[in-house]
């Protein structure tokens, strides 16, 4: 059995690019997925096992904020457990890495879990709002639906662009792997409020109605102008495409 050392230095040289990922994901994430993904190794778990767990501690956090009123230890259990649920979400793709036990299976299932917590998230926040917030007016009821919108619009045009581009682009040359485009840190920066990692954050706000409201908010309109420059740039990638 390889030794836990062993595992993590296989597992960082294992990683994915860090093109286009925030700070967040690249510096937090990644790394405490690392840990969980040498600690399922050890354990003889599968990738599968993984993101179902992952599943377990974000599906707890998120039937929490449904079903128990607003508090700061609630707030802090939550976090707990959707940043958890995250760290397992990058474990379980490490370990099918580095097992070499990965397949359409697995990515399938990684898929499934990460729409359904991209619903649900937003769905629970609508029900605390309608069971337990003191809400100024009903209006504040159509922010979770606008961001859910956001959210599931961002997130299936994203796949389809990956699709698609690998479509279009074909088999990969031969003679070895492309030489990887340089990161670039700037963006690394610009892409933070669009982490989901980042997003977690504002259930530490939970045990204060205005301050959770108002930092939703914040995050509803930064994802949505997101959306709109993600929206343009995909398409005019996928129409050089065609050109080409």
């Amino acid at each position: 059995m390889k030794s836990t050392g062993t595992v993590l230095r296989e597992l960082r040289g294992a990683q994915k690019s860090a093109k286009g990922v925030s700070l967040y994901s690249r510096y937090v994430n990644r790394p405490a997925g690392r840990i969980f993904a040498a600690a399922a190794f050890r354990l003889g778990m599968t990738p599968n096992q993984v993101t179902l767990v992952s599943a377990a501690f974000t599906f707890a956090a998120l039937a929490a904020v449904a079903l128990v009123r607003p508090s700061w230890g609630l707030a802090v259990l939550v976090y707990l457990g959707l940043a958890v649920g995250f760290a397992l979400d990058s474990a379980d793709g490490q370990l099918a890495r580095l097992t070499g036990r990965g397949g359409p299976d697995g990515e399938w299932l990684d898929h499934v879990v990460d729409c359904a917590k991209m619903i649900l998230v937003h769905t629970v926040v609508l029900i605390s709002f309608h069971r337990y917030f003191g809400l100024p007016a009903d209006g504040w009821l159509l922010l979770p639906l606008g961001f859910l919108f956001v959210a599931v619009l961002t997130f299936c045009a994203g796949l389809l662009r990956e699709q698609l581009g690998k479509a279009a682009a074909g088999p990969a040359p031969a003679g070895g792997a492309a030489v990887p485009a340089p990161v670039s840190r700037l963006r690394a920066v610009a892409l933070l409020p669009a982490d989901y990692g980042v997003f977690c954050l504002v259930f530490l706000l939970l045990g204060d109605e205005t301050a959770f409201r108002t930092g939703y908010a914040v995050l509803a309109a930064v994802h949505a102008l997101f959306l709109v420059a993600f929206l343009g740039k995909w398409f005019r990638e996928l129409r050089a495409l065609r050109a080409d």
